[in-house]
């Protein structure tokens, strides 16, 4: 009886020990090589994954960084097409001013040679404004249009009771307008009613 009261201690006491380790594996020093290979593996794929993940980090970084690029590129393209004759035209724009000087000089002449001077000249400007509307060049609206000052440049002040407040009556020179961007303020008297 006391023999199987001894086993029975030795039984319940590997029974507890059992529990308390249950799915670990007790080790006895064999296989600690290999958990120690198995620790250092786990730490070199962990160190391996973090260059792959700050790669990756870049590698979308200098993708949208390219994106972004081509965007502003094309855009300064577009802006380059548009605006890029900017200030061929302006120059140009005094060409056009002197054509008008020029025809309306000529058109108080009675001689019918000079008439005839007059209507080329002024044929001519017709082309060249043509010409330059094909490419963007607009004129300001001025008279009998409400003054902005995003377009129009008042140089003066007329009372005209027929007028509305604000109103352009009288041009001295012509504004321009290339593909929407102002290129040359009108220079205009506006109507001012007390």
């Amino acid at each position: 009886m006391v023999e199987e009261s001894s086993e029975e201690t030795k039984a319940t006491k590997e029974e507890v020990e059992n529990e308390g380790t249950a799915g670990i594996e007790i080790d006895d020093g064999s296989n600690g090589e290999e958990a120690a290979e198995n620790v250092v593996e786990l730490d070199s794929a962990e160190k391996k994954a973090e260059p792959v993940e700050d790669f990756k980090e870049k590698f979308y970084y200098l993708a949208a960084e390219m994106e972004n690029m081509k965007r502003r590129f094309d855009r300064e393209k577009q802006n380059l097409l548009k605006y890029g004759t900017e200030n061929l035209l302006k120059d140009l724009i005094e060409v056009v001013d002197n054509f008008e000087r020029t025809t309306s000089a000529l058109n108080g002449d009675e001689d019918e040679k000079i008439k005839n001077i007059a209507v080329g000249v002024d044929m001519v400007q017709k082309q060249f404004l043509g010409t330059l509307e094909k490419h963007g060049l607009k004129l300001v609206e001025t008279i009998g249009t409400i003054f902005d000052p995003n377009f129009h440049e008042a140089v003066a002040q007329e009372a005209a009771a027929d007028k509305k407040d604000q109103e352009i009556v009288k041009e001295y020179q012509r504004g321009y307008v290339l593909n929407g961007r102002l290129l040359r303020a009108s220079k205009v008297v506006i109507a001012q009613n007390v």
